[in-house]
């Protein structure tokens, strides 16, 4: 029963994941820049390919749900924790950290902590082999449609979260 009360978040990370990836392949530079800041490979074909990989992990992990998505969800999360820890921890000039291909979002300790939230889920999600989003949405009443309206809302508070909050902390810091 577990599985039940972490399920929604599980999904609304896959759902984050797809549509930044679909970002990333629609337009690579905001993450290629961010790549190549911190010396790691950056180019556009890389950057496709990472956004390609995040669209197939999402789309499993809504689709199948289950041990190895949530495994797969969990090692992109904290590649993305661990990239964004050692931008911030070594100060490198970082405009955006290209998670949703915008050039104004600055990483920062709320995408360190956001990400890890996601991991610690998403393994917790492997560990007791959570169930697809069909599977879940099937059970709902009302045909699941209350449920994707939360989903959809969650997506929207998560992406707000990473984007516009620190954008406005950043901004807050910035003499006047």
């Amino acid at each position: 029963m577990l599985a039940g009360q972490m399920e929604g978040w599980f999904f609304i990370a896959a759902a984050l994941l797809v549509g930044a990836g679909f970002v990333k392949v629609r337009d690579p530079a905001p993450t290629s820049g961010a790549l190549a800041t911190a010396s790691l490979p950056s180019g556009k074909v890389v950057v496709i390919m990472l956004g390609c990989v995040e669209i197939v992990a999402g789309l499993a992990a809504l689709a199948v749900g289950g041990r190895i998505t949530g495994l797969a969800l969990a090692i992109i999360y904290a590649g993305f924790a661990v990239f964004t820890a050692v931008a911030l921890t070594r100060g490198l000039p970082i405009q955006s950290c290209g998670c949703f291909g915008r050039s104004d979002t600055p990483p920062s300790w709320v995408h360190v902590a956001a990400n890890t939230a996601v991991v610690g889920g998403a393994l917790w999600y492997a560990i007791l082999d959570g169930p697809s989003l069909l599977a879940v949405v099937a059970d709902q009443p009302l045909v699941g449609v209350p449920y994707l309206v939360f989903m959809a809302a969650g997506v929207g508070a998560l992406y707000l979260l990473l984007t516009e909050l620190p954008r406005l902390q950043a901004v807050g810091a910035e003499p006047s």
